[in-house]
């Protein structure tokens, strides 16, 4: 079964395969994703890394606090989104 693994405090140049590549080291990834702003298109300086659980638990240990660029990277198992009230729309 796949997990999904949230990856933040991201340098701002980071791209999808800058994320695949670094996961891939541990184990088999299914999707790599940097979240950009939708107005700017700009990271928002977080993604998302669907990968193998066993090759998950292996990141999440290996890369946790490791450092990209300057930054000490967060990354743990993503929590489901939580559901927000719809904003108008004016």
């Amino acid at each position: 079964m796949a997990k999904n693994i949230y990856v933040g405090n991201l340098p701002w140049s980071t791209t999808d395969a800058d994320l695949r590549n670094m996961f891939s080291a541990h184990g088999e990834v299914t999707s790599a994703h940097v979240i950009e702003d939708r107005e700017t298109g700009r990271s928002r300086g977080f993604g998302f890394v669907e990968m193998d659980e066993e090759g998950a638990r292996k990141a999440i240990q290996a890369l946790n606090g490791a450092d990209m660029q300057g930054r000490a990277l967060k990354v743990n198992e993503a929590q489901p989104r939580e559901s927000r009230p719809s904003r108008p729309r004016y």
